[in-house]
């Protein structure tokens, strides 16, 4: 499930709570694939020379959106709220550790977002089975385009590494990114820790 490069499996724990609040899950779920999409228009203006990687990029935010508008579809049908929520600590503990020179930055941003992806495949995988079957059989789709949402960022993570060993640096961000995944969490999100009592 999810990637060969991530460090720990999602726990029991937190898949038991998300299949049993998967519809207040499901307004978490429509965040990430905006966040996703402005996550790849962000990196196309900040590495604008870099037109292969632009172009993957630019073709990667449509998806997302087209994410976002399937699973915002999907919650009107099943009559699943919007709501306004505050950003999990995930992606921007994952980002903190991103160098801050070049071009090492942009090998990080690289690796992170093949994390984020790997997890998000990962979770919808383990999900897909717990949940109602129109929503399972969506999840079981998405994992599917996560996977090669993942792939395209290791991808351009190879392409830049110059010199740099890339497979140890992933490690070091996969083992802070399995950090942020599993340990105890204050709220209950798609990319969240374990919440303490959450069923």
């Amino acid at each position: 499930m999810g990637a060969w490069f991530l460090a720990a499996p999602t726990p029991q724990a937190w898949v038991d709570a998300a299949a049993g609040n998967w519809r207040s899950l499901m307004s978490d779920h429509a965040n990430c694939e905006k966040k996703a999409a402005s996550t790849a228009l962000a990196l196309m203006f900040a590495y604008p020379e870099d037109a292969t990687l632009s172009f993957a990029l630019a073709r990667l935010a449509r998806e997302e959106l087209r994410h976002f508008e399937q699973v915002s579809r999907l919650m009107e049908k099943l009559d699943v709220p919007f709501e306004r929520q505050a950003p999990s600590r995930y992606a921007a503990g994952l980002r903190r550790h991103a160098a801050s020179a070049e071009p090492r930055r942009k090998l990080d941003l690289m690796l992170i977002g093949a994390l984020i992806e790997a997890r998000s495949c990962e979770r919808f995988e383990l999900l897909a089975p717990r949940l109602p079957p129109q929503v399972g059989e969506f999840y079981a789709d998405l994992a599917r385009a996560e996977a090669r949402h993942h792939e395209l960022y290791i991808e351009h993570a190879k392409a830049n590494a110059g010199e740099v060993d890339w497979e140890q640096r992933l490690r070091q961000l996969a083992e802070v990114e399995a950090e942020l995944a599993t340990s105890p969490d204050t709220v209950l999100r798609f990319h969240s820790g374990v919440v303490p009592g959450a069923r």
